[in-house]
């Protein structure tokens, strides 16, 4: 009642607003992600398929003169391509659509050389289509790539008829096909080529146009940047902020594309791309890496703000290979053993602020042990000191550090460490780090605690957590350095497996 009275008295001098009973969020720190780049982010992983008509004359670059009819993968089936990557945990796939040899495994009606001069499906065969449909069955994003270099198409270094001829192509992917979620681009083309003028600017608007909902991979972006190397590792420090003037597509700085810029006006959050086996298409004889070498780029990519693309080439019969199946199995189970269970999940949790009025569970610091970005703790506005107490009940093992911001409310955290308190009483640094973003992983030597406390040592605005989480990764390395290798032991998939088995066994009970 007394709360009513001094807002009615309030309201005479001042406007209602004045009065409000609950706190507003903090103002989102530019730049910020589109809604698709959100969904693009919170995807994580995806598998890409490097398929055609290098798939059977164990090639990587296509030279464009190889007869069409060599492409016949008589087992083709995309079904199970794409049931290998959701029982992998990828939720979407790309496909080259178009290599830089040129040969299209759509029927192009702007070219021959492409799955209609071919005797597979008795040269009425559509590969784009049949994995649009088991993309769309199975739930499972897709995206496409064509190739801006045409080693085939004899107006290749012709601009203007070039550029028509690409764009041409691509309304027939975006147009035919259903929702494409990512149009993936590269400025890749081979020494002594060409010149060749792309119009990127027409390009990026007409696929938004088609497909305004796709994301749009290049170098330089506009959605999602690469990340500067094809080994699927970031900068330990890598912003999702960028300037896309201060980089051009086939020539960009390859450090400015680790780390981002925290001055960059752009959302262009990194994407980093890696095939399974030593090359990008299938060869008979290459051998896929590890699970354990799987994981250790996780670490590098998907924990350092990124998404991974993960190459994983069908054969020549047209089928994912038993071995990459086995590997992504592997580290599928990897993944799960380490990440299912957040050790701090029943903590006693204590902040050193929090934002608005005592329970308002908007900035609450339990919210982060809730899954997912959407909601978060948010300190009290003008403080500077950053923690939050974790008291785990019972001591805890642990070597893995997750942390994740908000990122719809902009990428903010520039520094930040993890104490623990050890037997004699004393605060101890496990590990430091600068940017968060929407996933940072830190794996670290094994320590073990009841008490710890994560503080934010600097950051853009006020800091905002929505997850915390610590783990106990039992299959990795990691030397005093903090640098993981593999353990040399761990070199056979049936020695994996078991170690994998037990663990979960274990970890369940």
């Amino acid at each position: 009642m007394n709360l009513i009275l001094v807002c009615l008295s309030f309201s005479l001098i001042f406007p209602i607003s004045h009065c409000a009973l609950q706190k507003p969020p903090p103002l989102p720190i530019l730049p910020i992600p589109t809604a698709s780049q959100v969904q693009w982010q919170l995807s994580s992983m995806a598998l890409f398929f490097h398929f055609g008509t290098n798939t059977f004359t164990d090639s990587e670059w296509g030279t464009g003169r190889v007869d069409p009819s060599v492409f016949n993968p008589t087992r083709l089936n995309t079904t199970q391509w794409v049931q290998v990557a959701k029982d992998s945990g990828f939720n979407r796939v790309i496909l080259t659509a178009k290599h830089h040899d040129g040969f299209c495994l759509w029927p192009s009606e702007y070219t021959e050389y492409s799955v209609k001069s071919t005797s597979w499906r008795n040269g009425s065969g559509d590969v784009v289509k049949e994995l649009s449909l088991a993309a769309k069955e199975a739930g499972v994003d897709l995206g496409l790539y064509l190739s801006p270099w045409d080693r085939h198409e004899g107006c290749y270094g012709k601009t203007l008829e070039y550029n028509e001829f690409y764009l041409g192509q691509m309304t027939e992917l975006l147009t035919r096909y259903g929702e494409i979620k990512e149009v993936w681009l590269d400025g890749a083309k081979g020494e002594g080529e060409k010149d060749m003028e792309y119009f990127f600017d027409s390009w990026f608007s007409l696929i938004h146009q088609h497909q305004p909902g796709a994301i749009i991979f290049s170098d330089a972006g506009p959605d999602t940047r690469w990340i500067g190397d094809e080994a699927g590792v970031a900068g330990s420090t890598c912003w999702s902020l960028f300037n896309r003037s201060s980089a051009q597509i086939g020539n960009t700085d390859p450090i400015y594309s680790q780390g981002g810029d925290p001055s960059g006006h752009d959302w262009v959050p990194a994407e980093c791309d890696v095939s399974i086996r030593p090359g990008w298409f299938w060869h008979a004889s290459e051998v896929p890496k590890s699970a354990i070498k799987l994981l250790d780029i996780y670490y590098k990519s998907v924990g350092r703000n990124c998404l991974l693309l993960l190459n994983v080439p069908p054969n020549s019969s047209g089928l994912i290979s038993d071995e990459d199946i086995q590997v992504l199995k592997e580290f599928s189970e990897l993944r799960r053993s380490i990440f299912s269970d957040n050790l701090a999940g029943n903590a006693i949790l204590n902040a050193s602020s929090t934002r608005g009025s005592i329970g308002d569970s908007r900035f609450d610091p339990y919210n982060i042990f809730k899954e997912g970005i959407y909601t978060y703790w948010a300190p009290e506005e003008n403080v500077s000191d950053w923690a939050l107490h974790l008291n785990l009940q019972e001591s805890v093992s642990f070597n893995v550090l997750q942390v994740q911001e908000p990122i719809y409310m902009g990428q903010r955290i520039m520094a930040f460490h993890l104490e623990v308190l050890n037997e004699d009483g004393d605060w101890r640094m496990v590990i430091n780090g600068t940017t968060v973003g929407y996933q940072r992983l830190l794996h670290f030597p094994n320590v073990e605690s009841q008490h710890l406390k994560f503080v934010i040592d600097k950051s853009r605005a006020d800091p905002l957590i929505s997850y915390l989480g610590i783990y106990m990764d039992q299959f990795s390395i990691v030397n005093s350095a903090f640098h993981r290798s593999s353990p040399a032991n761990i070199n056979s998939s049936q020695v994996l497996w078991q170690a994998i088995h037990n663990h979960s066994t274990t970890a369940s009970i």
